[in-house]
C-alpha cells in the first residue's frame, strides 16, 4: 500500500507540473516581438530625452511604465502607489569672487572651481602652507588641519611648462595625489594650474543621493593661475615654471574667496507593480530592470535602447503575460513584483534605495531576475549569436539556481546557449557588480542577471531602436518569463546555501 501511494503521488505531481507547463506556454505566446518594439520605440524615443535620472525625461518614462502597470491590472507596489520616490540633490553655483589685498581676480581668468569642489560661504585666507607639487602622491609632514594649503598641479622640469590636458581626468589624478593632504582636513586647497585662462565651466554640479556626499563641510578646492599665486605669496613668478623655486613652508597673505552655491532637491523614483500570490503570497519573486539612461549631453540624446530600454520593456511584457494568466485564474503561488528602477547609471541608486528601504522583506524574497541589455548581439560572441544570453550570478548564493535555469531551457525547448563566462570571479569586467541585482545579492537574495554583452553603441547616442534584434530579444524575454513562472510556483523558496562573499563594488 505504501509503494502504491508513493506511485500515485508521483503521478499526481508529474501531472500537476505538466499542467503548469502548458499554462506557462499558453501565456508565453502573449510575449511578441512586435509589442516589444512598440514599447521600446516609446521608451527610447525623442520625447524621453535619454531618461537621465532626476530629469523630466526620466519622469515621463516613469509615468509611461506606471500607466502600463495600471492598464494591465497590476496592483500598486508601494502602499497604494506605483512609484517609490527618493531624493536626489544637485548643487548650482550662482557666483564666485576672489580678491588679494583688495585687488579683484576674475573667475576663469585667474581662478576656477568646480561646483562639486566648492564649499559655500566667504573665506578669509591670512596664511597658507605651500606643500610642493602634486605630480605624484603628495605627503605632507606639517600639521595642516584647519589651514589653507597651496600645491602646484604637476612636476617641474622637462616639458612641465607645457599646458597639461585640461578636464576631469587631469583633476581626478590631482585629487588622488593630494589625498594625504585632504585626509588631514585642511580648510581649503588651492592648486596652481598652468591652463588659464579657461572657458567657463558648468554652473550645475553632478547629482548625488546622500547629503553626506555634499561638499558643504568638505575643504574648498579651487585652481588658481601662477599670477594669482604670485600675488598670494608676494613673490614674482614670470611663468608656471618659476614656482619651482618656491620653498615649502607657511606664508602670510591676505585673500578673500566668496562662493554662492545652492543645493537643489530633485526627485527620482522606482516604478513598482505586483501580482499577489495565492498560498505563498508572503514570499516574493522580483523582476527588475533600470529605465534610466544618460540623458542629453551638449544637446545630443543618448537613447539607451539596449541599455536598458530593452530590459525595461522586457519586464513590461512579462508583467503583461502574468497579468493575463491571473485574469484567467492562473495566479502565481508567490507574489511577483515588477520593479523598474532609476539611478542605475549614476551608481545603482534606485535599487540601493529599495534595498535599504525594502517594501517586501528581503528575507522572504526568493530571487531577483534582473534584465539589463538583452536586445543586441555582442560582436565578439563565439557561438550561435542568434540564440544566446549571458546568465550571471546563478552559481552564487543558491545551489538551486543553475539547475533550474538548465531545466527551464530544456523543458520548454528553448535550447538557448546560456553563457556563464562572467561568473568567473576573475572577470575583469566585473559585470556581477555593475547592475541592480547586486543590491539584492549583497543582502543575500539569489539573483540571475540576463545580459547580451557590450557593443560599439554602448553608452553612445547610437544605441537606438533600429539596431535591436527583436526576435532574439523575444527569445531571451521568454526564457526569463518561464524562469519567473517556475520560481513563483515551486514548493519551496530557493535555498541560500552558499556563503555571502561580496566584495565592494
Amino acid at each position: 500500500m505504501i509503494k502504491q501511494s508513493c506511485w500515485m503521488l508521483a503521478l499526481l505531481t508529474i501531472g500537476t507540473v505538466q499542467a503548469q507547463n502548458k499554462q506557462a506556454e499558453k501565456f508565453a505566446k502573449t510575449i511578441q516581438a512586435s509589442e516589444l518594439k512598440e514599447k521600446l520605440t516609446i521608451v527610447a524615443g525623442d520625447e524621453m530625452e535619454g531618461r537621465e535620472t532626476g530629469t523630466e525625461g526620466q519622469r515621463k518614462a516613469a509615468l509611461y511604465i506606471e500607466e502600463h502597470f495600471k492598464t494591465i491590472g497590476l496592483l500598486p507596489g508601494n502602499k497604494g502607489s506605483y512609484q517609490m520616490h527618493y531624493p536626489v540633490y544637485q548643487d548650482v553655483l550662482h557666483s564666485a569672487t576672489a580678491s588679494l589685498y583688495n585687488l579683484p581676480f576674475n573667475l576663469n581668468e585667474h581662478f576656477a572651481l568646480s561646483v562639486g569642489g566648492a564649499a559655500n560661504g566667504s573665506f578669509s585666507i591670512n596664511e597658507i602652507y605651500y606643500a610642493g607639487h602634486a605630480g605624484a602622491k603628495l605627503e605632507v609632514s606639517a600639521d595642516v588641519a584647519g589651514k589653507w594649503v597651496l600645491v602646484a598641479e604637476q612636476a617641474f622640469g622637462g616639458n612641465a611648462s607645457a599646458k597639461p590636458a585640461p578636464g576631469a581626468n587631469n583633476m581626478r589624478q590631482i585629487m588622488a595625489n593630494i589625498q594625504p593632504i585632504m585626509a588631514k582636513k585642511p580648510k581649503g586647497v588651492l592648486i596652481i594650474s598652468n591652463d588659464f585662462p579657461r572657458k567657463a565651466g558648468s554652473s550645475v554640479g553632478n547629482m548625488y543621493v546622500s547629503r553626506a556626499d555634499a561638499n558643504s563641510t568638505a575643504p574648498l578646492v579651487a585652481s588658481v593661475s601662477y599670477q594669482f599665486a604670485s600675488s598670494l605669496l608676494s613673490r614674482v613668478f614670470t611663468s608656471y615654471e618659476a614656482v619651482a623655486k618656491l620653498p615649502v613652508g607657511l606664508y602670510k597673505t591676505q585673500a578673500n574667496l566668496t562662493v554662492n552655491k545652492e543645493t537643489k532637491t530633485l526627485s527620482s523614483s522606482n516604478v513598482i507593480g505586483m501580482i499577489e500570490g495565492t498560498d505563498k503570497k508572503d514570499e516574493y519573486i522580483f523582476l527588475t530592470a533600470h529605465y534610466d539612461h544618460l540623458g542629453k549631453r551638449d544637446g545630443v540624446i543618448y537613447y539607451g535602447a539596449d541599455d536598458d530600454g530593452s530590459g525595461t520593456v522586457s519586464i513590461m511584457e512579462i508583467a503583461e503575460a502574468f497579468a493575463a494568466a491571473a485574469k484567467r485564474g492562473e495566479r502565481p503561488r508567490r507574489t511577483i513584483v515588477f520593479m523598474a528602477v532609476s539611478g542605475e547609471e549614476k551608481g545603482l541608486w534606485g535599487s540601493d534605495y529599495y534595498a535599504r528601504n525594502p517594501i517586501f522583506p528581503l528575507a522572504k524574497t526568493s530571487v531577483d531576475l534582473n534584465i539589463d541589455m538583452v536586445g543586441r548581439i555582442d560582436p565578439s560572441y563565439k557561438g550561435d549569436s542568434l540564440n544566446y544570453v549571458f546568465t550571471i550570478g546563478e552559481d552564487k548564493l543558491s545551489s538551486d539556481l543553475q539547475p533550474i535555469s538548465d531545466s527551464i531551457n530544456k523543458t520548454y525547448g528553448l535550447n538557448m546557449e546560456l553563457d556563464r563566462r562572467y561568473n568567473d570571479p576573475n572577470d575583469r569586467n566585473r559585470f556581477y557588480y555593475r547592475s541592480d541585482h547586486y543590491n539584492f545579492a549583497k543582502n543575500g537574495v539569489p539573483v540571475i542577471f540576463y545580459f547580451n554583452g557590450v557593443h560599439a553603441d554602448y553608452h553612445r547616442p547610437s544605441d537606438t531602436v533600429d539596431k535591436i534584434n527583436f526576435e532574439l530579444m523575444r527569445k531571451r524575454v521568454v526564457l526569463v518569463y518561464y524562469t519567473a513562472w517556475a520560481m513563483a510556483n515551486r514548493d519551496n523558496m530557493l535555498v541560500r546555501d552558499k556563503p555571502l562573499n561580496m566584495p565592494p563594488r
